[in-house]
């Protein structure tokens, strides 16, 4: 049974209930991971809240040596932790490897905060006064992430926050919680104050907890959107700051005038890695005028070439889903577009042996209103439709409750700009499959992708973990002697 780490120490759950923590290419037992309860988020909230006083009087620029160090840690780590992200998640290793990677990354943007939350100051703004901005750490914050970026997404969160003086408590998703265990690990190595950084196991009964628990000034969270709503709502309800980055559904539009060959590559790589098992995944591939031909013939036969299966193999170039359910899921999402009317050119339903494996899917004659259209797949399913034209295939984009990405490829730069201008979604490509943002840029999408004001990493994370400030002064030199 693994267990919390709480102000510096690894303590074990108050919670009776686990989950078992499977690879879900080979189906062996890893771990059983607690359920926890509201009491040990009494304890980590408690632990972070003793912490705070301490932490948020230490100057930046020493708070920052701690993920220095921690930087150093994750890189002497690399290949510890891609196999270990691999094992619990399926992912390819060429995948972990941008999962660690890009954690890595988070870690090296947040070293920077002593400039990133550094303030404003303007004299004379009346005669005599000058003014003063700076921004404040608040107190305890929590992040709440999923399953399908371990090493990664949390650390969207915790570096940025503690960073800018702020303590923390995290909670990874329980089907994949080793990566932070092990991080946490290299964290205590660093020599982070007790009680600044924790990390508690558990299900809906933490998650809820954190967002209702009085000394957590702010909740991130990462998942579907009807539990990114429920989450903000709840945190929001009790006076926290929440970023909520909900569920997508993606659409990668391409023009007559587009390089197909790469094109259809790009779209195949953005749906099928990870096994479609990331929010900025495309969904649908969107041709319009008479592109279509060319993406269907291409998409059916690179698409029946992927070589699935475990992911520690390296000659595997797509694992397996999260789990039964979720294959189950899956496949019957593909059956409903079927009996909708969708074209089934490549069948990935039936994998046999261990595993819960899906081949690449490919279905044509997708429309709007089919629920294989509407829904987030969170798999690896190709859906085809046309659109006679760019402006359509925008209405498309723009009809979806969903608003996280979409990406056009063209050679036109002003059908490209056009897209850009009017396109929904908060993040957009421009011949770019998956337009993930780097660390130093801010994350989230729009609509029901993101529940918030001030959104994940980059510069919105000073935002978020941080309070304004402003003095306004007046001295009176005459009363002074020099």
């Amino acid at each position: 049974m693994i267990r919390n780490y709480i102000d510096g120490a690894w303590v074990a759950s108050l919670g009776s209930d686990a989950v078992e923590v499977v690879n879900p290419a080979t189906e062996e037992l890893l771990a059983r991971c607690p359920l926890g309860t509201a009491a040990d988020v009494d304890a980590a909230a408690a632990a972070a809240q003793r912490a705070f006083a301490g932490w948020r009087r230490t100057p930046a620029i020493d708070r920052v040596q701690y993920l220095f160090r921690l930087k150093e840690l994750l890189e002497r780590h690399f290949d510890e932790l891609v196999q270990l992200c691999t094992r619990e998640h399926g992912k390819t290793l060429v995948e972990s490897r941008g999962d660690v990677r890009r954690g890595i990354q988070m870690v090296e943007t947040a070293c920077g905060m002593p400039a990133l939350m550094m303030g404003q100051s303007f004299e004379d703004v009346a005669a005599g006064i000058d003014c003063q901005a700076v921004r404040q750490p608040m107190g305890v914050f929590a992040a709440i992430t999923p399953f399908n970026f371990p090493a990664m997404v949390p650390c969207w969160f915790w570096p940025f926050a503690v960073a800018a003086g702020n303590t923390f408590v995290l909670k990874p998703s329980e089907r994949v919680p080793l990566s932070q265990v092990r991080i946490c690990e290299l964290v205590a190595q660093t020599g982070l104050p007790p009680g600044v950084l924790n990390l508690v196991h558990g299900g809906r009964e933490v998650g809820e907890a954190l967002c209702q628990h009085p000394v957590i000034r702010g909740v991130s969270f990462v998942g579907s959107t009807p539990v990114a709503r429920h989450v903000y709502a709840l945190g929001a309800r009790h006076g926290k700051r929440v970023q909520a980055l909900g569920g997508a559904k993606n659409f990668l539009v391409v023009l007559p005038d587009a390089a197909h060959d790469f094109t259809v590559r790009t779209c195949l790589e953005s749906i099928l890695g990870c096994a479609g098992q990331r929010c900025l995944a495309g969904s649908v591939i969107v041709s319009v005028g008479d592109a279509w031909r060319e993406v269907e013939e291409k998409a059916v036969r690179y698409a029946a070439e992927v070589a699935v299966g475990d992911g520690a193999d390296p000659r595997t170039q797509m694992g397996p889903v999260i789990s039964r359910q979720a294959a189950e899921r899956i496949a019957g999402l593909i059956q409903s577009a079927v009996d909708e009317g969708a074209r089934l050119l490549l069948d990935g339903r039936g994998a046999a042996g261990r595993g819960y494996f899906l081949k690449p899917t490919v279905l044509g004659g997708v429309t709007p209103g089919m629920r294989i259209a509407d829904e987030e797949i969170f798999g690896p399913v190709v859906c085809l439709g046309r659109a006679p034209t760019l402006a359509d295939a925008i209405a498309w984009i723009n009809a979806s409750p969903f608003g996280n990405t979409a990406s056009l490829f063209t050679a036109s730069g002003g059908a490209a700009r056009h897209f850009s201008y009017e396109a929904a979604p908060g993040m957009l490509g421009l011949n770019i499959g998956v337009p993930a943002p780097m660390a130093f840029f801010s994350f989230g999408g729009a609509k029901d992708s993101f529940f918030g004001d001030v959104k994940a990493h980059g510069s919105g994370s000073v935002q978020f973990y941080t309070d304004a400030k402003v003095t306004v002064q007046r001295w009176n030199s005459k009363s002074n002697v020099w």
